[in-house]
């Protein structure tokens, strides 16, 4: 899947372009998968299990940037690109980027509100994020 839009954020240096390397690819595939499964085991913590889930996220949606050879400097952006690299509806990335700014509230200002729906809405979420880039197949 090609994009204008993501042609455009290189343009104005929010994305770089650098050619997707399969080792990574893989790498992150697999770290995401892991934190997923765990994410999913209820002994743990709500925040554990949004911190592992919200992980799982942000290396899925990342590995997509990279299968299509870009790379972000921001670590929000990765989320709002999934729309072009893997066509996940608005509302299911905007999903992730909430969960972004609730994980910044936690890591810079020590404040983690986590619902039990937000959790599961996450974990829906980055199941099928998991599928879809899973779906992109080999690096080209």
């Amino acid at each position: 899947m090609t994009s204008d839009e993501l042609e455009n954020l290189t343009r104005i240096k929010q994305l770089k372009v650098e050619p997707p390397d399969q080792t990574e690819f893989d790498g992150m595939l697999g770290a995401a998968k892991s934190r997923l499964q765990d994410a999913g085991v209820e002994g743990l913590s709500e925040g554990g299990r949004f911190s592992l889930a919200y992980s799982a996220a942000h290396a899925l949606a990342l590995a997509a940037m990279r299968w299509h050879g870009y790379r972000s400097k921001n670590r929000y952006l990765v989320f709002q690109c999934l729309q072009h690299t893997v066509g996940l509806e608005n509302a299911k990335w905007r999903v992730l980027d909430k969960c972004h700014k609730q994980r910044n509230l936690a890591e810079y200002e020590g404040h983690l509100e986590i619902t039990p729906q937000l959790l599961q809405e996450l974990i829906n979420v980055t199941e099928e994020l998991l599928a879809s880039v899973t779906a992109l197949g080999p690096v080209k």
